[in-house]
């Protein structure tokens, strides 16, 4: 059984009818297959059930948009759930005054992504950026939903 590495936000659940793709609400978890660079397609691919010299058999494929599969980080938030680029954590964070420890608390919500300036993932919170691995360091973080489904919380912390 594979383990799935990317995720695609299909807007359209008639898609998953067509091809009998195993889904969860609006998302289909796979394998990515990128399209040629021209092409404006890449795919979501499930387990190869064939492959040899001439051709690769997958047990079922989503053709999704190009660039908008989202990768896994291969970490968890508190509650054991797998964290994707695309979804929306929340984390609080204690906090220090010159020497002295301050116990008041910052909340913050913010959209996971992988930034290449970083080499590695990060919580955008509003522009201000938290690294993933210091993040999950904290004593709570939580995926709260993600940018397709929940983009209304990203909004609220701009009012």
């Amino acid at each position: 059984m594979m383990v799935p590495k990317f995720r695609a936000y299909i807007k359209d659940l008639d898609e998953f009818e067509y091809n009998d793709v195993p889904h969860k609400g609006h998302f289909v978890y796979g394998n990515l297959i990128k399209g040629k660079l021209n092409d404006d397609v890449d795919a979501i691919v499930g387990d190869l059930i064939e492959i040899n010299d001439e051709y690769v058999n997958a047990e079922w494929w989503c053709s999704i948009e190009k660039g908008s599969a989202e990768q896994i980080t291969g970490l968890k938030d508190t509650d054991d759930n797998e964290i994707y680029a695309g979804d929306i954590l929340h984390f609080g964070s204690m906090w220090c005054v010159g020497d002295e420890y301050d116990p008041r608390e910052e909340e913050h919500i913010g959209l996971v992504e992988y930034r290449p300036d970083y080499a590695s993932y990060v919580v955008n919170c509003n522009g201000k950026i938290y690294p993933l691995e210091q993040v999950i360091s904290f004593d709570r973080y939580s995926v709260q939903g993600n940018v397709h489904t929940n983009p209304e919380l990203l909004e609220a912390q701009h009012e």
